[in-house]
């Protein structure tokens, strides 16, 4: 069974706190370390930054038996186009691909979303 938590907030910088806290108390029952969860954090803040106004945006976080995925949007296409590429450059992709274990954009009623996802340290240590 997942456990899943929605919250809608302005896009403004002030309110990132409210979704660090509860993706925190979600990474605890995963037993995320401190580090992976501080990753999760640094790969937030830096998706949240391409927003391109201060309306709403809704950041979901889902605890899975193996994994905490983050599910944030929506974002025009334009405001992603940092996330095209390949991650050679010292762009947001990379930024991305090395805190997290996946990083996925889907779009959802013409807007885009990006899925970011931790695994828990086991299953990372098995994986790799």
């Amino acid at each position: 069974m997942n456990d899943e938590v929605r919250i809608v907030l302005p896009a403004q910088e002030d309110f990132r706190h409210i979704v660090h806290l509860v993706a925190g108390g979600l990474a605890a029952r995963l037993e995320l370390t401190y580090e992976a969860l501080e990753d999760l954090q640094v790969a937030l803040d830096a998706v949240l930054a391409c927003r391109e106004d201060d309306g709403d945006v809704e950041v979901a976080v889902t605890v899975e038996s193996d994994h905490l995925r983050l599910t944030v949007g929506p974002f025009s296409a334009h405001g992603l186009s940092a996330l095209d590429g390949d991650g050679s450059d010292l762009g947001l992709r990379r930024v991305l691909d090395t805190v997290c274990d996946g990083v996925e954009v889907t779009e959802r009623d013409g807007d885009c979303w990006v899925e970011l996802t931790k695994r828990t340290a086991a299953t990372a240590g098995a994986a790799g």
